[in-house]
């Protein structure tokens, strides 16, 4: 399995090695060791989610209060999603950067993003199966979304694909105004919170 960081800080694909043959194919969706390898922690799973959805639906953009925040590692079983990620962390850097990968049933790649980064995905095709490993559990009252058609993100959503978003997605706050009223996760406590990880402390 290799590992190459995206452009986003702190976000990986994992892309695995298949061994085809007549009856079908075989691989490794998902290796700890390759992970903390490239992630300089472990992932530690308290809950794991599976989403079926239509060609056009539109799932984001989802963030978490850090700490303790909810890393996700992101795979499609059937179908095809484009997966997006964002640095919505203020103060960071690279603030707004977004990377996207194609996530499908052919090349089989995962993608794991660290607490604190934004994460939405759409469905490319009908019956889209995504699975997710995540590191907390959902907290109501600690999850929120920024609006994934924001012009200022920008993000590459194909043009072909007429997207379907739920109605608290459609309600979510621009990225502008997720940072004025304060809701974003702040770079510092993220990178704090990362260090406690790899430290174990």
């Amino acid at each position: 399995m290799q590992a190459d960081e995206l452009k986003v800080p702190g976000a990986w694909v994992f892309t695995p090695r298949q061994f085809p043959d007549p009856r079908g194919v075989f691989l490794e969706w998902f290796k700890a060791s390759v992970l903390e390898g490239a992630v300089g922690h472990p992932l530690t799973v308290k809950q794991a989610n599976h989403s079926a959805s239509s060609r056009g639906t539109l799932r984001g953009v989802h963030f978490a209060d850090v700490p303790p925040g909810q890393a996700k590692y992101v795979y499609c079983t059937r179908g095809a999603v484009l997966d997006v990620v964002v640095d919505i962390r203020a103060g960071s850097p690279t603030f707004g950067v977004s990377d996207a990968v194609r996530l499908d049933d052919v090349d089989r790649r995962g993608i794991y993003l660290s607490e604190g980064l934004g994460h939405a995905f759409l469905a490319l095709t009908d019956d889209a199966n995504v699975t997710y490993l995540c590191s907390e559990p959902y907290n109501p009252t600690g999850e929120h979304g920024i609006h994934p058609l924001d012009p200022e993100l920008g993000l590459p959503w194909p043009a072909d694909v007429e997207p379907l978003l739920s109605e608290k997605d459609a309600a979510a706050p621009t990225l502008a105004q997720a940072q004025e009223s304060g809701l974003l996760p702040s770079y510092d406590d993220c990178v704090r919170f990362y260090d406690r990880l790899r430290t174990g402390q």
